[in-house]
């Protein structure tokens, strides 16, 4: 079945901090934006695939990867995969720079 999405432009480019998770609610969920310092933006769930949850939000950013700041688990910012030894998987969702806007893709 084939999911339609919603495209929402969440901001500027300028308005997210290289490094900095920025929480933003959309259709009832809550979503992290993290700009990697080499310009890429992500758009992951702001709740981590640890059994016992948590924010991702103050997650550390290293290259494409996120430190879930409770537990440590290296994740993948597009993948959404946490590497091994551990393991889960944190939904990602596609986002696009058009003329320096950060424009999200949800499902409806």
């Amino acid at each position: 079945m084939q999911t339609s999405m919603q495209t929402v432009t969440v901001g500027s480019i300028a308005e997210f901090q290289q490094r900095i998770g920025r929480v933003i609610q959309l259709s009832g969920r809550e979503i992290v934006i993290f700009r990697t310092l080499d310009e890429q933006v992500y758009a992951v769930d702001n709740r981590s695939p640890h059994p016992k949850g948590g924010p991702l939000a103050e997650a550390i950013v290293s290259g494409h990867f996120i430190y879930d700041p409770l537990y440590d688990w290296k994740i993948d910012l597009e993948s959404g995969e946490v590497q091994a030894p551990d393991h889960g998987k944190v939904q990602t969702y596609p986002v696009q720079l058009r003329d320096g806007q950060i424009v999200l893709s949800i499902p409806q």
